[in-house]
């Protein structure tokens, strides 16, 4: 997995690529509230109803295998006061996609961008803004770079080619004719 990160009012977020798409560490960005851990922070978020609702349309739009008919029965236990939603148990209940959460030292818990954006949301408005803008700069700017590689690649195959045809027309300089390099080489 590729790895990035962005700021935001100087909060560090990691976005990871994951099967080609971005997954934005949710755990990163509870850290901007100071009064609750992240994991607190997320486990109220995914207790929310509507977060619930938001998190299943979003699975059967973009997971075939998600397991709908768990989800009500993930929702009733969200319900009760003993029962505690975590990203892990709702993975593993429902077949989701759209949350990935790790274990251990650089664990955490990450979101597809459009669910980290809704947590975002969800937190606080505005910030969901300034996370959805840096992330648009960095992926603009990992554009650039990419269109940047691609024309230069076809730069120096169009040099190439032009040296290779160059190098095929008579009545050029014997020195200067790449041909006749290769020619000796293969001799000796």
């Amino acid at each position: 997995m590729k790895k990035q990160t962005i700021t935001v009012k100087g909060l560090t977020i990691a976005i990871e690529q994951v099967h080609e798409k971005d997954y934005i560490s949710l755990t990163d960005i509870a850290k901007q509230d100071m009064e609750q851990r992240a994991g607190e922070l997320i486990r109220s978020w995914m207790k929310n109803s509507a977060t619930l609702e938001y998190l299943e349309a979003w699975e059967r739009l973009h997971n075939p295998n998600f397991k709908g008919g768990q989800m009500t029965t993930f929702r009733l236990k969200s319900t009760g006061n003993r029962y505690i939603v975590t990203p892990q148990n709702y993975i593993e209940e429902t077949g989701a996609i759209g949350l990935i959460s790790k274990s251990g030292r650089y664990g955490g818990t990450f979101a597809h961008k459009d669910i980290a954006f809704n947590f975002c949301y969800w937190l606080e408005p505005a910030f969901q803004l300034y996370v959805a803008k840096e992330f648009d700069r960095l992926k603009a700017e990992e554009f650039s770079h990419k269109s940047l590689e691609w024309h230069l690649t076809k730069i120096t195959h169009n040099i190439e080619e032009v040296r290779n045809l160059l190098d095929t027309i008579p009545g050029q300089r014997e020195d200067l004719n790449r041909l006749n390099y290769l020619k000796e080489e293969k001799t000796e």
